[in-house]
Formats: structure tokens, C-alpha cells, sequence
């Protein structure tokens, strides 16, 4: 048999490793440029007014953006209290309940078309459901739409690693005799933790720089939130109000906001990789 030789496959093999390499170096290179800016620009917005004051009147300098801190934490709370539990029991239906079956194939494919929706789509939906009957913008109606682009990403986190946990772990519970619902919660679940934690990080870190869902349903508002029910501060909607103010305590203001978001984002995605890492360990 004559032996084919190596040597393209070698030219080839070299020239791949290399186009992959100059891309992952490019895409290093504008994250750290991205993250280079904004931390300049960001940290001389810093002070203590800025996380205890409220916003100052246009054109006046000082104030800050507690309320739309504020704002944020309660959304992103309530959207993480409606999303993640209609999420995970999804992924339970998807990897317990109907395993293998036409209607989970249904529901699977209904769930990643929803990862790929626009959250500007989700917004409009939620502000025809939430906002128009009711007339007015409230911060619960952006819970609600952050709680819709929650959903998915932790459906189908939650459907993978349930799917990964062994059969046999299954078959061992139950021939003691627990019922399903318990080896489901009790068995299932512990050994999937550290998945289902890290797809909950990873759907939080997802909702937490969104603007268009909110300037459809929360809107802005730069008072102290009082009621769920009225249009409430936020960190995305001000960015985007201040960035194209012509004020320049304004616009240094929406630097600082857009840096303290990208560090909880940040924070979140790599809490969420060390906390899978150390499962797998």
C-alpha cells in the first residue's frame, strides 16, 4: 500500500492553527481595548454620590444614580424569581419527564428559538401584555420581559445537565423505592448543582445589559423606586439617556454606569465558569 504524504496535510494542519489563532488574539485584543476604555473613562465617574445621590437636574453638576442601582438589583431580582424556577422545571420536562418523546423535541425546539429571539420582540410583546392594557410603564413589566430571555437560556442549561446526569444513578433510587418526584430533586439535582448554578449566573449576566425590553415596559425614571407598578430607574435605559445628553457630567455619569455594569456582568460569567470548574474537578 503506498503511503500518502503528510506533507500538505502538515501545511494545512499549520495554516488553520494559525488563522485560529490570530482570530481568538484579535477578539482578546478588542475585549481588552473595550474593557480598557470604559474602566478609563468609568472610575473618575466614582464617588460617593455617585451609589447615594440622586440624579442632578440637566446641566447641574454632582447627583448620582442610586436610584437606578436600586432599580436594577429589584428588576433583575424579580425577573430571577419568575424565570429561573419556570426554567429549570422546563428543563425537568425536558429531561425527566418526556425524555426521548415527540412533544419534548417540540418543546426544545420551541425553547431554542427563543434564545435566538430579539429582546426588542420581547419588549414589544410584554409592553402589548403589561404596559397598554394598564397605561402606564412599571418596573414589574421589565421584570417580566427580562424573565421571558431568562427563561430559555436556563431551560436549556437545565436540560443538559440533567440530561448528563447517569442512568444508573436513576435506577439505583429507584429500586429503593423512592418516587420519582424525589429521586428527581433529591438525587437528580444534587448532582447536577453545579450546572444548574452556573446556567442561572450565565441567564443573569444575560439580562443584565438590556435596554430595549426596558425602554418598552420599566421606561426611566429618576426618583427612588416606590411601587413595582410605576416606571422605575434603571442602569441600561440611563446609559442610553445620558450617553447622547450634551452635559458632560451626564455623559462621564453614563461611563461610570456602563462600567459598573460590565463588571457585574463580568463578575457573574466568571463566578459562574470557576463554580462548573470546580464540579468538574
Amino acid at each position: 500500500m503506498r503511503r500518502r504524504p503528510n506533507t500538505g496535510r502538515k501545511a494545512q494542519d499549520l495554516v488553520v492553527k494559525a488563522i485560529s489563532a490570530a482570530a481568538a488574539l484579535l477578539g482578546i485584543f478588542f475585549l481588552g481595548w473595550i474593557l480598557f476604555e470604559v474602566g478609563k473613562r468609568g472610575l473618575g465617574a466614582f464617588d460617593a454620590a455617585f451609589f447615594t445621590s440622586l440624579p442632578a437636574p440637566p446641566g447641574s453638576e454632582g447627583g448620582g444614580l442610586a436610584n437606578a442601582i436600586l432599580g436594577t438589583l429589584i428588576i433583575t431580582a424579580i425577573a430571577t424569581v419568575i424565570g429561573v424556577p419556570l426554567g429549570i422545571m422546563s428543563g425537568v420536562y425536558l429531561a425527566e419527564v418526556a425524555r426521548g418523546t415527540k412533544r419534548a423535541a417540540a418543546v426544545r425546539f420551541i425553547v431554542n428559538a427563543m434564545m435566538g429571539l430579539p429582546s426588542i420582540i420581547i419588549g414589544l410583546f410584554v409592553y402589548t401584555l403589561l404596559v397598554l392594557p394598564f397605561g402606564r410603564f412599571s418596573g414589574f413589566a421589565g421584570a417580566v420581559a427580562l424573565a421571558i430571555i431568562m427563561l430559555p437560556v436556563v431551560a436549556r442549561t437545565a436540560d443538559d445537565m440533567l440530561s448528563l446526569v447517569p442512568n444508573s444513578l436513576r435506577e439505583a433510587a429507584l429500586a429503593l423505592g423512592a418516587p420519582r418526584w424525589r429521586v428527581t430533586f433529591s438525587i437528580v439535582f444534587r448532582a447536577a448543582k453545579a450546572g444548574l448554578v452556573t446556567g442561572v449566573l450565565l441567564a443573569i449576566a444575560r439580562v443584565s445589559g438590556e435596554t430595549a425590553p426596558l425602554l418598552f415596559t420599566a421606561l426611566n425614571s429618576v426618583y427612588w423606586p416606590t411601587s413595582l407598578m410605576e416606571p422605575m430607574g434603571n442602569l441600561t435605559v440611563t446609559i442610553f439617556n445620558y450617553a447622547m445628553s450634551p452635559y458632560a457630567d451626564w455623559q462621564r455619569a453614563a461611563w461610570g454606569a456602563s462600567l459598573l455594569i460590565m463588571a457585574a456582568v463580568l463578575g457573574t460569567t466568571v463566578l459562574a465558569r470557576v463554580v462548573f470548574k470546580e464540579k468538574k474537578r
